[in-house]
């Protein structure tokens, strides 16, 4: 257990001081925009930037950087507390210090977190109230990661949220949903996140939110990657950290809730459901970089004062137990990296799990909501769930946290793709997935995937046709040619790269349509020619003439299209496009010596 006492007593005192009127920050003008705005208004950019700009010149432990630019041309801010200078990537790690990235404004009307750090900032670096929370971690902070939209500030953006008077808009400027885009990296932003975590590397990473959803007590709910898409060694951390976040919470008479859904919108009585998150958003993707994740989705019906204040209390509480339990993070995600690599590099025939989702198991949760009921609408002439805040109870229901594999694969030992996929390799590159290149023409034994029946989804989703499609596996022994490249496997960014290179993973780039011309057609015959051709092939092959007849006997609609019957013979002909529907990422199963060096060394001949 935590040393809780002096966390409330440090945080109290915290709040005595922020909360104060006339106190020494007011005259010191150190209250954040917030707090003098009464705490209903949250900070814009020129006041955050203006905050962090004072905070930097004030103390030695604050560094104002930026981490990127937003297509607006804003500079995204990065402040990075360390006791003892550790301004850099370099040495940040070599402090052995665990590295905590806190981030907020990823969907900018959900801002709460942005206006707690900030006062988080101040008591760690200025008051030195809480200055205990940066002696074992170097602190970063993300203020505000959708800038862009930020700063499309308005008073009716969110319509479901409680305040702040004005607040930013959901996406970027260029409409895309930074929490859809972590793996496909559509967006400069993810883009220059992306480049920042690599160099980087935190240990965690927390990601400010507030939540829509049905409505109950509580100021806030969180969720951590535990169940299957999170390494072991990392989801105990994870399991201990949630214990004594529950815990200090409930010191402080502000209890929290996991993030879930109801099992039946209209019935809370159906149970809760957990799950866990595709890598497109933010923990998910830590997970499969192997980093602890922590989701703060604050209820967006509350006020945003009592918003804020929760939400600065979890983060001190997780900065505390990080504290308190100094190496273990790192200890953590060293083994769930080295577990990877050599999995990875004994060619492993466990599958990996893909995809989940909550099983029929539960266990029972004491769930502290409001009285409903189901209304019928005038307006609308539908049922609608109206909720009674006059009336708050406590109801024991059924929680569905039984979360098992449903989509799962056996990752190659090495991922082999053509060089000519440049789109593909950059994204690669983006996630550190380290590239190799073969320096000669070699000739290896492949497992390759071929597809049938793509099916795109009719409307785009964050910028994309994404598809599916069913699929077998071919056998192949194949020339490669030099400068092919190869993914080796025996590297910390292995899971990723299984999550983008087989299909079958959640946020593949099939799935999110970077291969989709391989589903396209670019050579076509012409009806005589294969009038002409086709009596030729059924005269000089008894099974193919036995095929075609069974088809037209069992196929009416088949039967019944001259184009369909000519096609059936065209894709049976030298003719046919012999890479249509072929996935060009092949998969080498066993381990074997693959003669390649990494891609900076290669040279073209």
């Amino acid at each position: 257990m935590l040393q809780w006492k002096r966390i409330v007593a440090c945080t109290f005192g915290a709040f005595i001081i922020i909360f104060a009127s006339g106190s020494i920050h007011a005259q010191q003008g150190w209250l954040t925009p917030f707090e003098t705005s009464g705490y209903v208004a949250t900070a814009t950019y020129e006041e955050t930037l203006a905050y962090l700009q004072r905070l930097d010149s004030a103390s030695q432990w604050v560094s104002l950087q930026s981490f990127g630019v937003t297509p607006q041309g804003r500079d995204l801010p990065l402040v990075v507390v360390a006791k003892n200078g550790e301004f850099t990537p370099d040495s940040a790690r070599a402090s052995g210090k665990e590295i905590i990235l806190i981030q907020s404004g990823i969907h900018a009307g959900e801002i709460d977190g942005k206006d707690a750090s900030l006062m988080l900032l101040r008591e760690i670096a200025i008051t030195e109230a809480l200055e205990d929370l940066a002696d074992e971690a170097v602190i970063l902070f993300m203020p505000i990661f959708n800038l862009d939209g930020h700063e499309r500030s308005g008073p009716f953006n969110r319509i479901n949220q409680n305040g702040p008077e004005e607040m930013g808009w959901r996406v970027t400027a260029n409409n895309l949903n930074l929490n859809r885009d972590y793996v496909k990296a559509d967006a400069p932003e993810m883009r220059d996140w992306l480049r920042c975590f690599n160099a980087w590397m935190p240990d965690m990473l927390i990601d400010c939110h507030v939540t829509d959803g049905i409505d109950f007590q509580y100021n806030l709910s969180y969720a951590m990657e535990v169940h299957g898409n999170m390494a072991p060694p990392v989801a105990a951390w994870e399991r201990e950290l949630e214990e004594e976040l529950i815990d200090a919470m409930d010191d402080h008479d502000d209890p929290i809730v996991p993030y879930v859904f109801p099992r039946e919108r209209n019935d809370l009585t159906k149970g809760i459901m957990d799950w866990a998150s595709p890598p497109r958003l933010s923990t998910g993707y830590a997970a499969i970089r192997n980093r602890a994740n922590l989701l703060v989705e604050t209820h967006m019906m509350k006020p945003f004062k009592d918003r804020v204040i929760a939400t600065y209390r979890l983060l001190i509480a997780v900065l505390e137990f990080v504290d308190d339990e100094a190496g273990s993070l790192r200890e953590a995600v060293l083994e769930a990296e080295a577990t990877d690599i050599a999995r990875f590099r004994r060619a492993d025939t466990t599958a990996l799990a893909l995809q989940f989702r909550s099983q029929g198991s539960t266990r029972e949760y004491r769930f502290a909501g409001y009285a409903s009921e189901l209304r019928q609408s005038e307006i609308s002439g539908g049922d609608y769930v109206w909720w009674d805040h006059s009336r708050p109870i406590e109801v024991e229901i059924p929680f569905h946290d039984d979360v098992q594999p449903t989509v799962s694969v056996r990752p190659a030992r090495y991922y082999i793709i053509p060089q000519e996929w440049t789109d593909i390799l950059e994204v690669l590159r983006l996630h550190d997935v380290q590239l190799h290149r073969l320096p000669q023409a070699q000739r290896f034994p492949v497992e390759t995937y071929v597809f049938s029946n793509p099916r795109w989804r009719e409307r785009p989703y964050e910028g994309r046709f994404t598809v599916s499609a069913d699929k077998r596996t071919r056998l192949d022994t194949v020339t490669f040619p030099a400068g092919t490249y190869v993914v080796d496997m025996a590297q910390p960014s292995g899971r990723a790269a299984v999550h983008m290179l087989e299909p079958d993973a959640p946020d593949s780039f099939l799935f999110w349509g970077f291969f989709n011309a391989i589903f396209e057609r670019k050579e076509y015959f012409e009806d005589y020619v294969m009038e002409a051709m086709a009596p030729e092939m059924l005269a000089t092959d008894p099974a193919l003439k036995a095929e075609f007849e069974q088809r037209l006997a069992s196929d009416s609609t088949f039967a019944a299209s001259p184009r369909a019957r000519l096609f059936f013979f065209y894709e049976r002909s030298p003719y046919f496009d012999e890479k249509m529907n072929v996935y060009p990422v092949s998969r080498v199963m066993r381990d074997m010596r693959i003669r390649m060096v990494p891609e900076g060394e290669y040279r073209r001949k």
